[in-house]
Parts: C-alpha cells; sequence; structure tokens
C-alpha cells in the first residue's frame, strides 16, 4: 500500500480529524460480579448493561474470563501471517465463490478501507444463502482456509474463537436480563451461527487525514467482542452530539457494541452505534472482532414480548441471511447505491 489509490480517500465530510478527543465516558463494567451468588451483585451488573446499551450502544468488559495467554497467541500468530509477503498471503485469498480468508480490498460506504483481513467462521461448516434473492432457496457451505506459515495460526484462532464466543454468550444473557426478558431468550437463534473471527491489520499509512482503516458504519450483526492493541483508533459516535470519541485501550479489556439485530430485538430501546477506525502514520494495528451472528434463518423483528399498543413494532420482519448475503455484496465490489440498511425495514 506504497502510493495512495483514489479509492481510500474519502469524501472531506468523513475524513479523520487530526486532533482526537478521548472517552472517559465510555462505560468500563467488571464481569467478575458473575461469579457471584449475590442476586443484587448480578442485578447492580445487568442496571450497569443496560445503561452502557442505551445511552452508548458500547463498553468495554475485564475480568471477562477470556485467558490473556489466549490472546497474545493468536496475537503474535496474526502478525506473523500479516508480515508475510501479498504473494504468500493470497494462496489463503478470499473470493466470492468462499468469503473467508485473506483479503485486502473491502469497502465501506463504497470506498475502500486501509486494512488487510483474515477472516475464519465459528461453525465448519458454515450454512448461508447463495444469494440475496428471496426467491432463491439454494444454500451454501462456508469453510476455513488455514495457511502453512504461521503453522499454530489455526489452533489460537480456534481457541481464541471458543473462548469470545463463551464470553459472547454470557454478554447476550446479560444483554436478555437487561430487557427484562429470561436469561436464555435470545440464544436459541444461535443454534446454527454464523459467527465469525477477523484479524483485522492496519498497516502504516502517509495519508491518516485522507484515509480510514474501517470507514463509518454499523455492525449488522448482533454482538461485536473485540480485541485491540495498545495503538488505538477505534472512535464512536458518541449519541449525544455526533462527536467521534476515541476509544482508549485498556489492557487486557474487550470492548462491546451492540449490533442491528439487537436494535431490532430490542424494538429501538438499544441502539447499534456508528463507529469507524483512523490508521496511523508510524504504526501499524492489530484488532480482533469477534462477529456474533445468529441462524441464517432467523427472521429478525421485535420481540413480542417488548411490543405493547404504547410501543408499536419498529421494524417489519426481514430475513437476516438475505441481510447478510445482500450486505456482502459491496465487499468484492464498488456499489453505485446504499448498501442495505434496517432503516430500510422501519415502520
Amino acid at each position: 500500500m506504497g502510493e495512495v489509490d483514489p479509492a481510500f480517500i474519502q469524501d472531506t465530510e468523513h475524513r479523520p480529524k487530526l486532533a482526537v478527543t478521548e472517552a472517559d465516558g465510555i462505560p468500563l463494567i467488571d464481569l467478575s460480579a458473575l461469579n457471584s451468588t449475590d442476586s443484587t451483585v448480578i442485578a447492580r451488573l445487568v442496571s450497569e448493561i443496560a445503561d452502557a446499551c442505551e445511552n452508548w450502544g458500547f463498553f468495554q468488559v475485564i475480568n471477562h474470563g477470556v485467558p490473556v495467554g489466549c490472546r497474545e497467541k493468536i496475537e503474535s500468530a496474526a502478525r506473523k501471517f500479516f508480515a508475510q509477503s501479498t504473494e504468500e498471503k493470497g494462496r489463503v485469498r478470499r473470493d466470492e465463490r468462499n468469503p473467508m480468508g485473506y483479503y485486502d480490498g473491502e469497502h465501506t460506504k463504497n470506498v475502500r478501507d486501509w486494512k488487510e483481513v483474515f477472516d475464519t467462521v465459528v461453525e465448519v461448516p458454515t450454512v448461508i444463502p447463495a444469494s440475496p434473492d428471496p426467491d432463491d432457496k439454494e444454500l451454501k457451505l462456508l469453510f476455513n482456509q488455514w495457511p502453512e506459515y504461521p503453522s499454530d495460526l489455526r489452533e489460537a484462532c480456534e481457541e481464541y474463537t471458543r473462548e469470545t464466543e463463551k464470553l459472547s454468550y454470557k454478554l447476550l444473557e446479560l444483554i436478555s436480563l437487561s430487557l427484562g426478558l429470561p436469561a436464555n431468550r435470545l440464544s436459541s437463534f444461535f443454534k446454527d451461527q454464523i459467527s465469525f473471527t477477523r484479524l483485522n491489520y492496519y498497516p502504516p499509512c502517509s495519508v491518516p487525514h485522507l484515509a480510514l482503516g474501517v470507514g463509518r458504519h454499523k455492525d449488522a450483526g448482533a454482538l461485536t467482542v473485540l480485541a485491540q492493541d495498545d495503538v488505538g483508533g477505534l472512535e464512536v459516535k458518541r449519541k449525544t452530539d455526533g462527536e467521534w470519541i476515541r476509544v482508549k485501550p485498556t489492557p487486557n479489556a474487550y470492548i462491546i457494541n451492540v449490533g442491528d439485530i439487537i436494535q431490532v430485538w430490542s424494538n429501538d430501546k438499544y441502539e447499534s452505534v456508528e463507529h469507524r477506525v483512523t490508521v496511523n502514520s508510524k504504526k501499524e494495528r492489530l484488532s480482533l472482532p469477534f462477529f456474533f451472528n445468529p441462524a441464517h434463518y432467523t427472521v429478525v423483528e421485535p420481540l413480542e414480548e417488548l411490543v405493547t399498543h404504547q410501543n408499536p413494532a419498529k421494524y417489519k420482519a426481514y430475513n437476516w441471511g438475505k441481510f447478510i448475503s445482500h450486505r456482502n455484496l459491496s465487499n468484492f465490489k464498488k456499489l453505485n447505491v446504499e448498501n442495505i440498511q434496517i432503516y430500510h425495514f422501519r415502520i
């Protein structure tokens, strides 16, 4: 990524500001309360989760149960993988037929992201619709591609994925309780999950004032569980004033954000918040998101327990698999229209 391709350049209004606002306000939640037998301690934790989801859509968690060694292993293997030549990485390049593996040409809002990625699914094979066409009933199977080097990437990735998946289920239960629902109310949607782990690598960028690692976007799935290194770069759009706020890295914490599906399930009580990633002129950056997504056949709509006469459903039902198939079209080519969004289903 030496010469700057115009495809990377953001429109003027979306370019990052060089002066950074760092957030003190993004909640830091201690999950060690989950080990308590005291119901008031659990209730306090559920209340913290509710406040964070409602006011920010983002929060950080500590004492989350994911072993530090597990995270260190995947970070080390990921750095070795991305340090290879483009040709070597290209041996596991993803394409429209199999969107798992390595890729360096992803677009967000039709502008190219300054990043490289390596994606792996949780369930092997993962079943998704073959196309976004509502009448096309054909399904396709996704399999992981593993590079020869580094030889420990597969083991590190699978172990990390198992641990972040466990954390995701804990968070899902807390979010369910925070909505006044039974802890296991949402779990069944994830029986045939189409979740995936991504390794994000952001090389140093000579034009950090013009390009973004990932352009502004909201996550389409249910929950995102993110580990970031100490370089930082994640920015969240604050709900109160629309200001872009930098999420300061907290050692061994995970950053959690509510996705579009939880916004719809909660009937807008919780909101999926816009975020983006800035790049650094001197330092490379690594981040590890786990995207927790329900089965492809899930029909996403406001949960019936949260819909009343006073608070009618704000969204029409949509098929999650078809939605994400449509969304993924723009990963491989620049579209001339805005990609599908949940507001297209707003009543």
